[in-house]
């Protein structure tokens, strides 16, 4: 290789090593202010309601009984809370699966359009920003807090189309965020750089080589140059050594090549992007992250269990229907032992630079668009708050007196500091946040 093609080559190289900074999320850089506690948050969807009598505590106070579907929660009951009586009041266009997923995290009506779904009246996106991207926000403006991507938005199985039934979370009013239902794409997204990184370092091991090789045949002049390009080599490496892996607290997870994207792949998937996920915040890149099973409306048979009927047909079978019921109880046991994977997986991994684990300094929020699939009832949503990242008071059920979920999203927002008067409806928001501390 000539002179001019080496140079070109490692122009071409350079471009490519300043692709994708890494720097933002070195973990050293994400900490809060010495003193203070980490937080962060997770909004885990799940979607076609669930089976009341096999979900909600009997009992309400700290001396509750976990019910069939909960079961799978039992080594974290003291950090967990139930929220019975708390509903989504949010009604005006679209059906009640639209409503359900689209107004469940920004906590507003939808703005006028033409997606038509199972009633008389189309609706478009929703008109404000979620709950999740408004603590993102928050969060991102405090230079203490700012992460290299502020929030993740991971899905398991959502279907590659966008409607109103797809999307939880918003940047704003109009604005859907697409969730991330590939894990080597997220993969790629949280370490391409990366690995970016290991390959130019190869290249770069030869590229010196040759350099050695080429001074040994050439004059002064020429040797002078080579040189030049050396040094160059010698920065670059430099730059790879400050910037690679040795910078993560936790190396990248290995994934399993070839799991199939489709309904079958569903449970690699799920803990693909639950190690994904956790392993993120563990290296600083997120504080914030929404993690959504399919959809409203979620069609998934779910054949690893038994059960060849989809989850949203099952979901409108009669209660007197005793079989379907039993299967759907099934469904929701499963979803749950998803939400305490995630949880283990937290708490198997000390908190960098802090006190306990990150399940410690992290709030999962179970959440469900409907709070019963065959009568569409918005009233009684399953809401299930695991960790200790927001100092709420946990080991207990707790019962409200049919209270709106915009006071909830209130609450969480005021124990990451961020005193809001209001989050979406205005009228929703009388009396303020719950007081779950």
């Amino acid at each position: 290789m000539n002179t001019t093609t080496r140079r070109h080559f490692l122009r071409q190289l350079g471009l490519s090593a300043a692709a994708l900074p890494f720097l933002p999320s070195l973990p050293s850089l994400a900490q809060d202010a010495p003193g203070s506690k980490m937080q962060r948050i997770i909004f885990l969807f799940t979607p076609n309601g669930t089976i009341p009598q096999e979900f909600w505590p009997d009992q309400a106070g700290p001396d509750f009984q976990l019910k069939r579907i909960l079961a799978p929660l039992e080594p974290f009951k003291k950090r967990l809370m139930t929220l019975k009586g708390v509903h989504n009041k949010v009604r005006g266009d679209g059906d009640g699966h639209m409503r359900g997923i689209s107004c469940l995290l920004t906590a507003d009506e939808l703005l006028p359009g033409n997606i038509q779904g199972g009633s008389d009246k189309p609706a478009g996106w929703a008109r404000n920003i979620s709950i999740d991207q408004e603590i993102r926000n928050f969060l991102q403006a405090r230079p203490e807090t700012a992460t290299r991507f502020g929030s993740l938005e991971v899905g398991v199985a959502v279907p590659n189309r966008a409607d109103p039934w797809t999307r939880e979370s918003y940047a704003g009013p109009n604005q859907p965020l697409a969730p991330n239902s590939d894990p080597y794409s997220l993969f790629d997204k949280l370490y391409g750089s990366t690995k970016d990184r290991e390959n130019l370092g190869s290249v770069l091991d030869e590229v010196r080589d040759d350099l050695r090789t080429i001074a040994a045949n050439v004059d002064r002049e020429e040797k002078d140059l080579l040189e030049k390009h050396a040094t160059f080599v010698r920065e670059m490496e430099k730059d790879l050594q400050s910037s690679g892996t040795q910078n993560l607290l936790l190396p990248p997870p290995a994934l399993e090549a070839g799991v199939a994207l489709d309904n079958d792949g569903i449970p690699k998937i799920s803990t693909m992007q639950a190690d994904l996920l956790v392993n993120a915040f563990a290296n600083g890149m997120a504080r914030v992250a929404t993690l959504q099973y399919t959809n409203s409306v979620g069609q998934a048979r779910m054949r690893w269990l038994d059960i060849n009927e989809d989850h949203h047909g099952l979901s409108h079978e009669p209660d007197s229907n005793a079989g379907a019921q039993e299967k759907l109880v099934k469904i929701n046991i499963w979803l749950c032992e998803q939400l305490a994977y995630l949880a283990k997986k937290l708490d198997s991994i000390p908190e960098p630079g802090g006190q306990g684990t990150m399940l410690d300094n992290t709030t999962i929020v179970w959440t469900n668009e409907l709070g019963k699939g065959n009568s569409h009832s918005l009233d009684n949503i399953p809401f299930v708050l695991l960790g200790g990242g927001l100092g709420f008071k946990t080991g207990q059920a707790m019962q409200f007196d049919n209270v709106t979920h915009n006071r909830l999203w209130l609450s969480i927002a005021h124990a990451f500091g961020h005193h809001i008067p209001v989050f979406g409806q205005q009228k929703f928001c009388e009396g303020g946040p719950l007081m779950l501390s």
